[in-house]
């Protein structure tokens, strides 16, 4: 006895929808990783220490308005990622190797779209939540091209005043969103541009090596010990001064007063490129608790 088995016919045009959704999918999958990886390095420096500032000094009024401040400083940090990238690969093939340019994730052709798009993306997410945010954008803008195409970021003074204005203008966004910019959030945004412009350097330690091969002086390349002695002292001198000026408890300024100086003895005596990096990431740990003061000011929570 013959046993007949039905055959199945698929249709080509459903496997040529199939393979159209799967490389669909593996193409996002892939610019998502590459987005993901331009940004990696400046979550501890930009991401948390913004939003965590923003929320502190004018707490959220909704839910919405914490991820709208939260998708509008990713997609600016990702803007000033990719210009700072595109200026510094040779840089980034000593320090940064896994990153879209040297990994070749993204071609040299790629690079000039991909800059200028994010530049459009930036104004147009400003403008869909409020046409004044667009000041803010185009002066981050300006800030980068500055830093990144007119040479500001090469020496010392440049890239700190750079890197401070870079900060007024994320944390002037980021408080605009999730709350409402009154004394204490402009008082606030101010101290923490100071604050920045004074302390920016301690990000350029651990990439001492790969800024000596493109020529860009920084500070601990320009004064190796003033600056570790300059970070231990600014580390201090802001800890005390900061709990100071939000009048926050007797045990709060103890605590970060001792942070403070724990983050600047890491730096003066642990000088290798591996104790670098974990200092950084302690130093970023107090940045983010420095942005936390200002919520005593309206809630009296650091009052013990």
């Amino acid at each position: 006895m013959n046993f007949c088995f039905p055959s199945f016919h698929v249709p080509l045009t459903s496997i040529t929808v199939v393979d159209f959704i799967l490389r669909l999918i593996n193409a996002v999958k892939y610019h998502l990783y590459t987005a993901i990886l331009f940004t990696w390095t400046d979550y501890k420096t930009v991401f948390f220490p913004i939003t965590v500032f923003a929320c502190a000094t004018a707490p959220a009024r909704s839910c919405s308005s914490l991820l709208w401040c939260c998708v509008w400083v990713w997609f600016h940090q990702l803007m000033c990622n990719v210009s700072n990238q595109v200026c510094g690969r040779k840089e980034d093939k000593i320090n940064h190797p896994w990153r879209p340019f040297p990994s070749g994730r993204v071609s040299e052709s790629q690079a000039l779209v991909i800059r200028w798009a994010t530049v459009a993306c930036c104004i147009s997410l400003s403008s869909m939540y409020e046409p004044e945010l667009i000041h803010t954008t185009l002066g981050l803008v300006i800030v980068t091209l500055a830093h990144d195409e007119l040479g500001g970021g090469n020496n010392v003074v440049g890239k700190s005043l750079c890197s401070a204005a870079a900060y007024v203008c994320f944390e002037f966004g980021a408080t605009t969103i999730i709350g409402v910019m009154d004394f204490v959030s402009v008082t606030a945004v101010i101290i923490s541009g100071i604050l920045a412009f004074t302390a920016v350097h301690a990000q350029d330690f651990p990439d001492v090596e790969g800024d000596k091969t493109t020529g860009r002086m920084t500070f601990p390349i320009y004064a190796p010990e003033l600056s570790r002695f300059f970070t231990l002292f600014v580390t201090i001198a802001w800890s005390v001064f900061l709990s100071w000026f939000w009048e926050v408890g007797p045990i709060s300024t103890t605590l970060f007063a001792s942070f403070g100086i724990y983050v600047g003895l890491r730096y003066y005596f642990w000088r290798t490129s591996e104790a670098d990096r974990r200092s950084y990431l302690t130093f970023n740990v107090w940045l983010m608790a420095a942005h936390v003061l200002p919520l005593h000011a309206r809630t009296s929570v650091l009052a013990f």
